[in-house]
């Protein structure tokens, strides 16, 4: 089981480090909605995140307040054996302060 989980748990805490990594972006509270997941789609291929797996459509862009929150809620699938199959969920959001 741990063989077959490690992978979706690598690849999470690549897409949870380029989530927190916008908290460096400067002026990222500036930019659109579109932008932000133009930014976000081309850090998932620097970090080698597959987006067949995690659908840049899935993040989620608001603001209110003077705060900026990014967040993505995604599920992976894994084949385990036979007819079973392993479902993990994931779910990161990272705000970002208006400089």
């Amino acid at each position: 089981i741990t063989l077959r989980m490690l992978p979706l748990y690598l690849e999470y805490t690549k897409v949870a480090s380029t989530l927190e990594s916008l908290k460096e972006q400067p002026g990222l509270t500036n930019q659109t909605k579109a932008q932000i997941i133009q930014i976000v789609t081309k850090r998932f291929g620097i970090n080698d995140v597959d987006v067949k797996n995690v659908d840049p459509k899935k993040i989620k862009v608001s603001k209110e307040s003077g705060v900026l929150k990014v967040s993505i809620e995604y599920e992976r699938r894994e084949h385990l054996i036979g007819n079973v199959d392993v479902i993990a969920t994931f779910d990161k959001e990272v705000q970002v302060v208006a400089n």
